[in-house]
């Protein structure tokens, strides 16, 4: 793997993407996108269960390796047309964030933690991708 990254989205958002073996950034900006690269590995971050005024959920939903850097574009509805990468998606469960701030590198303040979050992206050592990882039961990047 080259990177390590996490995407900040809703629970029932991040939800479509695994099914559809997909994910959006930055409500459907290509910008966030042009960082991926094939074989990153993406950790999704869901605050909430729904956007924008879901049940707070603080938990890391999905995880999975980026296929491919082709970002591609479609269309959801009339006049909203987002970026997208295919990303594979793997088996795990949700973990909650909270039992895992104190050991998390990238996370400086660990009493605002969430402020760490509100760019929608980052980038993460291999470190803390596979402590997470972990957490969610995934074995693939142990």
């Amino acid at each position: 793997m080259s990177n390590f990254w996490i995407g900040v989205v809703s629970r029932s958002h991040v939800e479509i993407g695994v099914k559809g073996g997909f994910v959006q950034l930055g409500h459907g900006k290509k910008a966030p996108l042009q960082k991926l690269r094939a074989g990153d590995g993406l950790i999704m971050y869901s605050p909430r269960a729904s956007y924008p005024d879901g049940a707070p959920l603080q938990s890391f939903t999905a995880i999975g390796v980026v296929t491919s850097g082709h970002i591609y574009q479609v269309e959801m509805t009339p006049g909203f047309r987002p970026y997208r990468v295919d990303v594979e998606f793997l088996e795990c469960h949700e973990a909650p964030i909270k039992p895992l701030i104190d050991q998390l590198s990238f996370i400086k303040s660990k009493t605002h933690w969430g402020a760490t979050f509100r760019f929608g992206q980052l980038k993460i050592p291999a470190g803390d991708f596979k402590l997470i990882a972990n957490a969610m039961g995934c074995q693939a990047f142990g």
